[in-house]
């Protein structure tokens, strides 16, 4: 990917723009579950050409990898990544400053679910966590294990790590060049390994420097009040809300009340709904 003067002139500002690749309903499920996984959009060369330079970089933080203009390009700015995360953090989202390698040696029990140091809870979308695979990852090699929707969670982490198996957590097989975005507090683990060898993942993050705005893909059907927002339908319509730069307008009052779905045809907005005559909420 060529870089335009400007393009180059904001990485050296730390700072990056492009088209947003999400839509409305992508964004909210991205608020319901807490992860989205791009499978293989990384080019096969720069995956065998970053597993090398890990191969030969063996220590747990490797930033000058950030300095290599063929990984900023294929892997910082990729495409669909960057697409994505400037949806979810807006303009001019923040670069990576930290790179950390999760250098396995397989095979190797799981970890115990956490999330890591530093995570905050609540609506805001400040940062991203993310990971790359630069080689195959399938269930032998111990992917990332996520738990949908565990970002939602105002939970401690002591409280998180003697849970075991957990029913509904989702285990990120992917092929080489896969990206994976999170919710920086989303539970997680490493999945214990079986097979025998090295698996390399890198993690980093992304930043938003802008306020929070309705400014992705915008589908012009999407209907706030009638969205499906999912089981833990309160906090991810708080999240949902407060992305589109709307978050005077999110009411919630509790019980039965919006953003609960109730089937009583188009016109009926139940007791909270943002649109709700004043005494109905």
């Amino acid at each position: 990917m060529e870089l335009t003067e400007e393009e180059r002139f904001n990485l050296e500002r730390r700072t990056y723009d492009c088209p947003p690749t999400l839509t409305d309903n992508q964004m909210l499920e991205f608020c319901q579950h807490g992860f989205l996984v791009l499978e293989g959009v990384v080019p096969d060369e720069i995956n065998r050409r970053t597993f090398a330079y890990l191969e030969e970089n063996t220590y747990f933080e490797p930033a000058e990898i950030l300095k290599e203009d063929w990984f900023v390009d294929n892997v910082i700015l990729n495409p669909q990544a960057a697409g994505a995360v400037r949806s979810l953090l807006g303009k001019n989202f923040g670069l990576p400053v930290m790179m950390s390698q999760h250098r396995v040696k397989c095979p190797m029990s799981g970890q115990s679910w956490h999330r890591d140091a530093g995570s905050k809870w609540g609506p805001e979308l400040n940062y991203l966590q993310v990971f790359y695979y630069p080689q195959d990852t399938p269930e032998a090699f111990g992917p990332t294990e996520v738990l949908p929707g565990s970002h939602l969670f105002n939970a401690s982490a002591r409280y998180m790590s003697h849970y075991g198996n957990i029913r509904g957590s989702v285990k990120t097989t992917a092929p080489a060049g896969s990206i994976f975005l999170t919710v920086y507090s989303i539970w997680h683990r490493r999945s214990a390994s079986t097979a025998e060898g090295l698996r390399h993942m890198l993690k980093y993050n992304y930043w938003r420097t802008m306020p929070p705005e309705r400014d992705w893909i915008i589908e012009p059907d999407f209907n706030f009040e009638a969205a499906d927002y999912g089981p833990n339908r309160f906090q991810s319509a708080h999240m949902f809300y407060w992305l589109c730069g709307k978050k005077e307008e999110f009411r919630w009052i509790g019980g039965q009340g919006w953003p609960l779905r109730y089937g009583r045809g188009p016109n009926y907005k139940p007791y909270g709904a943002p649109s709700a005559p004043p005494g109905d909420w």
